[in-house]
């Protein structure tokens, strides 16, 4: 909708378009906002790159629904995400979620309090001791007992941005590809942003913004929102060959040498893609860089390190026949998201390398936001730093 000159703002005589909520920022936590605001609010999705795009954090197709979390707001926040993941492949006729079951393993003293956390939410998991896990799932060597939860899985990330896309679409969202904000400014309740396009220049005033915009946060809401500090870094996971055919459960290893000056640099993740191998991958540790500068390039210690773990503890695969993929992560300083609104902008941010399975659910925490119906748990608000 475009109303009439909207002057007292620097932008003389411009022509504005109005709306009720747009959306800064496509990948899959915007995308699941336009979902749940759509039929709800005249809204429009602004995303800067064109669709299927390697920039971010939401691309690729695999990435795991670990349902091992102690924390209650996790845990229900989880319960949601299943529910509205088979909401979604029902609108839209695409299958997202693979529930295979996911084995984590290592001296993690969090797996006692996870299982007792998921058996309150009625998700099953159970314990499977090192020998009969080995039996089960030889592709992997285990470390200690294994704490096997079976209703967790895989998603599928391209197909599920594109499907909550196409989805908000058809509830009316609007989505618009490369269009870039360059500005947002907050004036009174509500605030005005400022689009580039190959077309030109055009300015867009709304009563609510939500910002998820992920390694572009800082760049975008520095000196209007009190963000906390948020790292950027180049993490690469990389698949293998698989020795052993058919379907792998994923994989959470917590290693018990790991972290800054030991062997490993973190525990590593895992996951089998279909149609290219068994994904593993370090989890928080590449290097910091620019969103804009990317090189793309793996790091080539981090690219040996994560070859020798294949080696030592996934004989099922092929530690020689390797292809290496770059994603981005945006972390917060206790690795917790953001989720919060002040003023006309709504903030998702920080989900620090474990905030896909749960987007869904983020999705209709930032709607509500957009909305004014409710706050955001707790531990998600921005005044905790």
């Amino acid at each position: 909708m475009v109303g009439g000159p909207f002057g007292g703002f620097g932008m003389g005589q411009r022509m504005v378009e109005r709306v009720d909520v747009a959306i800064v920022g496509g990948g899959a936590m915007g995308s699941a906002a336009a979902w749940q605001l759509a039929g709800r609010a005249d809204t429009l999705l602004l995303e800067r790159f064109e669709p299927g795009h390697l920039n971010g954090a939401s691309h690729g197709a695999s990435r795991n629904f670990n349902v091992s979390y102690a924390d209650p707001v996790h845990v229900g926040m989880l319960v949601e995400a299943e529910r509205l993941w088979r909401l979604l492949e029902a609108q839209t006729g695409t299958e997202l979620l693979t529930q295979h079951g996911i084995v984590n393993h290592g001296p993690n003293p969090g797996h006692e309090a996870a299982h007792a956390a998921l058996a309150a939410a009625g998700i099953p998991s159970v314990f499977v001791d090192e020998g009969e896990a080995s039996e089960r799932w030889p592709g992997i060597r285990f470390e200690g007992r294994v704490l096997f939860t079976p209703t967790a899985g895989r998603l599928h990330a391209d197909r599920a941005v594109a499907a909550l896309q196409r989805a908000a679409q058809q509830k009316g969202a609007r989505v618009q590809h490369g269009a870039r904000v360059t500005g947002i400014r907050p004036v009174g309740d509500e605030a005005v942003l400022t689009i580039e396009t190959p077309e030109g220049v055009r300015d867009l005033r709304a009563r609510r913004v939500v910002v998820t915009v992920g390694a572009w946060t800082s760049t975008l809401l520095t000196g209007h929102v009190p963000l906390p500090r948020l790292v950027v870094t180049q993490e690469q996971p990389a698949h293998f060959a698989p020795r052993i055919p058919g379907e792998w459960p994923g994989f959470n290893h917590f290693l018990a040498d790991s972290g800054p000056d030991r062997r490993w640099p973190s525990n590593v993740y895992g996951m089998h893609t279909p149609g290219q191998g068994i994904k593993a991958g370090w989890h928080g540790v590449g290097p910091v860089i620019d969103p804009d500068r990317r090189s793309f390039v793996p790091d080539p210690a981090l690219s040996a390190l994560i070859r020798d773990y294949a080696r030592e503890w996934l004989p099922g695969v092929d530690a020689d026949d390797v292809t290496e993929i770059t994603c981005t992560y945006t972390t917060t300083p206790d690795g917790v998201f953001v989720i919060d609104r002040r003023g006309p902008v709504v903030l998702g941010a920080g989900f620090s390398g474990h905030g896909f399975k749960f987007t869904p659910s983020v999705g209709r925490l930032l709607a509500d936001l957009a909305l004014d119906r409710a706050p955001a748990p707790a531990i998600f608000a921005l005044d905790r730093f």
